[in-house]
């Protein structure tokens, strides 16, 4: 399994601004320090404000700030948003509802899905 770059630069950008708590940081200086394009790192900021975890200030000053304090957001809040995380899908497959693995790639959603639930974006910083 493999997490997208969208995923792991919007991880790394809202570690970023947890870093920064008080300041409203600018996309560029993100892109910049995080080595991500800008033009990649606007569509992922986009997405996390829609979702209410990042808010903007326009203006000469403006950037960007988490939307909540960092030990309230969750990393399975931030890559639930980036991507839908499936192992392995079923959906189509003539031998689902016989498949010995099945049980195994739910057990390893779960598991995937726990620790990304209980992993706090101010665990990260």
């Amino acid at each position: 399994m493999k997490i997208s770059k969208k995923a792991q630069y919007g991880l790394r950008a809202m570690v970023y601004l947890a870093k920064k708590p008080k300041q409203v940081i600018p996309l560029k200086e993100i892109s910049k320090k995080e080595k991500i394009s800008l033009d990649f790192l606007e569509k992922i900021i986009s997405d996390l404000e829609k979702a209410k975890l990042v808010k903007s200030k326009r203006g000469v000053s403006g950037g960007y700030c988490l939307a909540k304090p960092a030990n309230k957001i969750t990393a399975g809040e931030i890559v639930g948003v980036l991507e839908d995380i499936v192992p392995v899908s079923c959906a189509g497959c003539q031998m689902a509802r016989v498949c010995s693995a099945k049980n195994f790639w739910n057990e390893v959603k779960d598991s995937l899905d726990s620790t990304l639930k209980s992993t706090k974006l101010s665990d990260l910083i």
